[in-house]
């Protein structure tokens, strides 16, 4: 019984067309790029850390300094350091001599934050709002 219903759908549809061939392209991933070296570090800033290696862009929070766009800024608290091969300092709780460079691409602030405070059966009601200020800097250079 199954072969003569699928038999029928045959028919209804008539003779197979010859498909059109589709091309199909899949769009290239973002590759995080990797230094030949391979040496990253840890630094430490605005109380939060931070895994750097050379070519990476970071959103740190702003630091108490007047600086531009484009100044370059260095992180001078490093908690590890990795060469890429043979070689891994960590400090104790920093490592001396070792620093990371950069520059700063961007000062902005991020979108904005409320906050609501309220008491029911009290009349009580605050609404405020945050808008957390953030540097991007490019790593430069490491060591």
């Amino acid at each position: 019984m199954a072969e003569k219903k699928e038999a029928k759908k045959e028919s209804k549809k008539g003779p197979a067309k010859a498909s059109k061939a589709v091309k199909t392209v899949k769009k290239a991933a973002p590759v995080k790029t990797k230094p030949e070296d391979g040496a990253f570090a840890v630094i430490e800033t605005g109380g939060k850390q931070y895994r750097v290696i050379v070519g990476d862009t970071i959103k740190i929070e702003k630091l108490n300094t007047e600086l531009k766009e484009g100044d370059p800024v260095v992180f001078d608290k490093v908690l590890l350091f990795d060469n890429g091969s043979d070689f891994t300092d960590i400090g104790t709780p920093y490592i001396n001599g070792v620093k990371v460079s950069g520059k700063l691409v961007e000062i902005g602030r991020n979108a904005k934050v409320t906050v609501i405070k309220y008491k029911s059966k009290s009349r009580y009601f605050k609404k405020s709002g945050h808008r957390q200020p953030f540097f991007k800097v490019k790593i430069e250079k490491i060591g």
